[in-house]
């Protein structure tokens, strides 16, 4: 069974950098794509960033392009989101996804096409 973890949320002001980290274990994530969601009070969860674990291919929301970085690594499971210049917009509970079916590119942004989730973690900018 595949547990997603995440860590590294908090508060920050706008402009401010946070790195979120996404744990996982039970299953070795290879040929599949990781993705980092995040839901706004009120709001639907939307599509934030994805990975493909085999060629590292990216693929963001127009909203956080140029601002967010994903990554992973290999050798401990795990993948981030690094996100820089943040603004009040951004303020969501951020969750981690894995979609646990043989992918080649990361192209994947709706809910239903990942597998397993995280139980989120809050991020809230401050202006």
């Amino acid at each position: 069974q595949v547990q997603l973890v995440e860590s590294g949320g908090g508060l920050v002001q706008a402009g401010g950098s946070l790195r979120l980290s996404c744990a996982g274990s039970g299953r070795t994530f290879s040929r599949y794509v990781m993705g980092w969601f995040r839901q706004a009070p009120g709001k639907e969860r939307e599509f934030v960033a994805a990975i493909n674990w085999s060629t590292a291919t990216t693929y963001y929301a127009d909203s956080v392009k140029g601002r967010f970085t994903i990554s992973r690594d290999t050798v401990k499971n795990g993948w981030y989101l690094q996100m820089d210049s943040l603004n009040p917009s951004d303020t969501a509970v951020y969750y981690c996804a894995v979609r646990l079916r043989f992918s080649i590119n990361p192209y994947y942004t709706s809910i239903g096409e990942y597998d397993s989730w995280g139980q989120g973690t809050q991020v809230t900018v401050s202006s």
